[in-house]
C-alpha cells in the first residue's frame, strides 16, 4: 500500500468531514520515497505534510474539497498530522526540519516564487532522509532572506 493510499485510509477511518473528501490517488510520492529508508511510518508522514502543503498551494492528491476554505482547513490538519506522529518517533530534527519546510514555501509562495518552493522540498526530504548537506542550513538562510 503507497503512502497516499495509507493517508486516504486513515482519513477515511477518522470520518467527519474531511473523510468525504477524500479520493485514492496513484500520484507520485518522490518526498516521500526519498524519506522510505528512515522507516516504514516517513513516507507517511512526509506525504501527509506534503498533501497539507499542496491544499494551502495547488490541489490535493488524496483530499479534494470543493470549497477553497474547507482545503486551507484540511491543508493545517494534514500539517498538524504529519509533525504531530513525526515527534511522536522522537526524530525532532526531522520536525525541525519540516517545520522549515513549511515555512519556507510560505514565504517563497508569499514572495511569487513557487519554484524556490519545490527546491525547499527537495532539499528538505533530503535532508531528512540523510541529514543535512553541508551548505544546507547556508542555503536556507539564503531562502529566508530572498
Amino acid at each position: 500500500m503507497t503512502a497516499l493510499h495509507r493517508l486516504a485510509a486513515e482519513l477515511r477511518d477518522e470520518g467527519g468531514i474531511l473523510a468525504e473528501t477524500v479520493v485514492e490517488s496513484d500520484a507520485a510520492t518522490p518526498h516521500g520515497d526519498v524519506v522510505a529508508a528512515k522507516g516504514d511510518s516517513y513516507p507517511l508522514l512526509v506525504e501527509a505534510i506534503r498533501e497539507g502543503y499542496l491544499q494551502h498551494y495547488g490541489a490535493g492528491r488524496v483530499v479534494q474539497p470543493d470549497d477553497a476554505d474547507l482545503a486551507l482547513l484540511a491543508g493545517d490538519r494534514l500539517y498538524a498530522l504529519g509533525l504531530e506522529r513525526l515527534a511522536a518517533t522522537g526524530d525532532l530534527e526531522a520536525v525541525a526540519e519540516l517545520a522549515d519546510v513549511i515555512a519556507l514555501c510560505a514565504q517563497a509562495h508569499a514572495e511569487g516564487d513557487p519554484a524556490r518552493a519545490e527546491a525547499v522540498w527537495t532539499a528538505g526530504a533530503a535532508a531528512v532522509a540523510g541529514g543535512p548537506s553541508p551548505d544546507h542550513e547556508a542555503t536556507k538562510r539564503q531562502w529566508r532572506g530572498a
